[in-house]
């Protein structure tokens, strides 16, 4: 069984790589990622999960508006390395998240994905057929998941990112998308 825990700065090499391998090149292009670059992760967010001292997968959510003044989260990417699949990771890593994201009062999730993956967790279309992403995507792998009855109802316009922005000119990887604990030099 996988441990799961918060992500720290430390897993950031080893997070990009698993990401690389699972994702592949493309990953970079993707619409979903489009809303992600710049920014920060959502607070609290950011989870990692280690088997016998290796990092075996990876989840992270991010601010975004649902339209407009309809706040929510952007799941993804959701990676578990190639030898640890069809153990239960992925499923663990999702049930971390979402429940820490409840506990911090977040009203909805939506990913591009899978809906007979994310489905046993909750998502579907059924909220999210007015939502759009800029640039190419499948549509009907806009899932949704309201944490809150009635989030997500009328929700309709351009998925945009609401999270704090990382500092100008520095490559998200740096950081991995973790505020440092200290200033950055000027």
């Amino acid at each position: 069984m996988a441990t799961i825990r918060h992500e720290r700065s430390t897993d950031i090499a080893a997070r990009e790589r698993l990401l690389d391998v699972a994702m592949g090149p493309a990953r970079h292009a993707k619409a979903s990622e489009r809303v992600r670059e710049g920014r920060f992760a959502a607070d609290g967010l950011s989870f990692s999960a280690f088997e016998r001292g290796r990092l075996v997968g990876t989840v992270r959510l991010w601010n975004v508006a649902a339209g407009p003044g309809r706040p929510a989260l952007l799941l993804g990417p959701l990676a578990v390395a190639e030898d640890a699949r069809g153990r239960g990771i992925g499923a663990q890593l999702m049930q971390r998240a979402l429940r820490e994201a409840r506990r911090l009062g977040h009203r909805a999730v939506i990913l591009v994905g899978d809906a007979p993956y994310y489905g046993r967790f909750g998502f579907s279309t059924a909220k999210t057929g007015n939502l759009r992403l800029a640039g190419p995507y499948e549509r009907e792998r806009l899932l949704g998941l309201e944490l809150v009855a009635g989030a997500l109802d009328g929700a309709n316009g351009l998925i945009r990112a609401t999270g704090e922005k990382l500092p100008r000119g520095l490559p998200d990887f740096l950081f991995g998308n973790i505020r440092p604990s200290l200033p950055l030099a000027a």
